[in-house]
């Protein structure tokens, strides 16, 4: 037997010898030397997908020791809280006491042990938001759990902005602002920082903000806290105008192509973001036969119809479009 059998034959002797092999310990079979294992975790073992070998068997299960069948059992069996989450002033790592006045076993309370929970619950709300910094991020994170509502926003968003808000609060840039108008700029700074196209009108209206106070803040967040944002892409408005409009898949990956030729031509050096998309969009929807006017885009895109005019030539000239009207 020369040396690589017997390390061969040590390693799998060894495989089966520690039948409660730990995963992170199995990198490579013993049989082939390949690198590809599967987890088989109904089997509780790691087998080779080259051979078949078993590299290892009766795993450990690091999960629950009850099963669950649908949502409902697992939300009833399940031990742990909620996620941590920035978008709640203590980040949901405090409890609440119910208002059921029953105790574990489904059974109600009597009357003096009313009036302790009562009081309990008194106390736990009010020592719940302790300080004005708690207050404050207690009322500035709803605000930008309603304003990011009434936009649409994905969680991310939210998060970020409420990661944003709390750094403002650690470096005490709040004082002297209105918390309406640094949540407004929260916001829109996260959708800035996650490439998510929305524009200031929009975010001001949301927040019953004015347009200026939400730009001032926004500026003075960037500066204080040193962030770097990238600017705004055509191509992120497209996909935004499509869904508005309710056009075709199709329409959305013509418009893309004829944006990623205008930047290849140098055509969008200069020009706003808004205004180069919507004109993308518009001669998309013409060569797909989606026709849309270009009101109806420059409505969408809160742009004029005569920005959308002059991007449209600028696009169909140099990019030798033939279209007929």
């Amino acid at each position: 037997m020369n040396d690589l059998e017997k390390e061969v034959e040590e390693g799998s002797s060894a495989a089966f010898s520690t039948p409660f092999m730990t995963q992170s310990m199995v990198q490579r079979c013993p049989e082939c030397g390949s690198m590809r294992l599967m987890r088989d975790y109904e089997c509780a073992e790691i087998v080779c997908m080259d051979c078949g070998f078993v590299v290892a068997a009766k795993l450990t299960d690091r999960g629950p020791e009850w099963r669950a069948f649908d949502d409902e059992q697992r939300a009833k069996r399940a031990r742990t809280g909620a996620p941590v989450t920035y978008t709640i002033h203590d980040k949901g790592l405090s409890t609440m006491i119910d208002w059921h006045d029953r105790d574990i076993y489904g059974k109600r309370l009597s009357p003096g042990q009313k009036a302790q929970v009562y009081r309990l619950r008194k106390w736990q709300q009010r020592i719940r938001v302790s300080d004005a910094t708690e207050r404050n991020l207690a009322f500035a994170l709803s605000e930008i759990t309603k304003i990011a509502n009434a936009l649409n926003l994905p969680k991310s968003i939210i998060e970020t902005a409420s990661v944003i808000y709390r750094k403002a609060v650690k470096q005490r840039l709040i004082r002297g602002r209105s918390i309406q108008g640094v949540t407004a700029a929260a916001i829109y700074l996260a959708c800035r920082k996650c490439g998510l196209a929305r524009t200031l009108d929009e975010i001001a209206a949301a927040s019953n903000v004015n347009k200026k106070e939400v730009g001032r803040s926004y500026r003075f967040l960037v500066k204080e806290l040193d962030m770097s944002i990238p600017p705004l892409k055509a191509s992120q408005y497209i996909t935004k105008f499509s869904n508005q409009l309710t056009m075709p898949g199709k329409v959305e990956e013509i418009a893309h192509k004829i944006l990623n030729t205008a930047r290849e031509l140098k055509l969008t050096c200069g020009r706003g973001p808004t205004g180069i998309a919507a004109a993308a969009s518009y001669i998309a929807s013409v060569l797909t036969g989606e026709r849309k006017t270009q009101r109806e885009i420059a409505e969408i895109a809160q742009v004029t119809e005569v920005t959308i005019r002059n991007r449209y030539k600028e696009l169909v000239e140099r990019l030798l479009f033939v279209i007929t009207i």
